[in-house]
């Protein structure tokens, strides 16, 4: 995890966007707009039509929503794997 936020940052660093694509409220908005561009692709079919129609559109709107996620973590100074197990013992033990 902490390699592809790395990758993140240094791809966000070529592109002259390390600034200006930081903002956590910005990164919590885009993570909810690609989770409704994910969701588009469900709309209106089952889950069966859905995979068989668009699944390629679907795994590259869940790494769009990945990649924020990334983002925000590492703008927070968080190792991702870290905020993701301990996350993970909370509701081991809240379930």
């Amino acid at each position: 995890m902490k390699a592809l936020q790395k990758d993140i940052a240094l791809f966000l660093k070529e592109k002259n966007w390390a600034d200006q694509y930081m903002y956590k409220k910005d990164l919590a908005i885009s993570i909810s707009l690609e989770a409704a561009e994910l969701l588009e692709c469900f709309q209106w079919k089952s889950t069966e039509e859905a995979v068989s129609e668009n699944q390629e559109a679907i795994l590259e709107e869940v790494a769009d929503v990945m990649i924020y996620a990334l983002q925000l973590i590492d703008s927070l100074g968080e190792d991702a794997a870290e905020v993701i197990s301990k996350k993970l013992e909370k509701n081991r033990r809240r379930f």
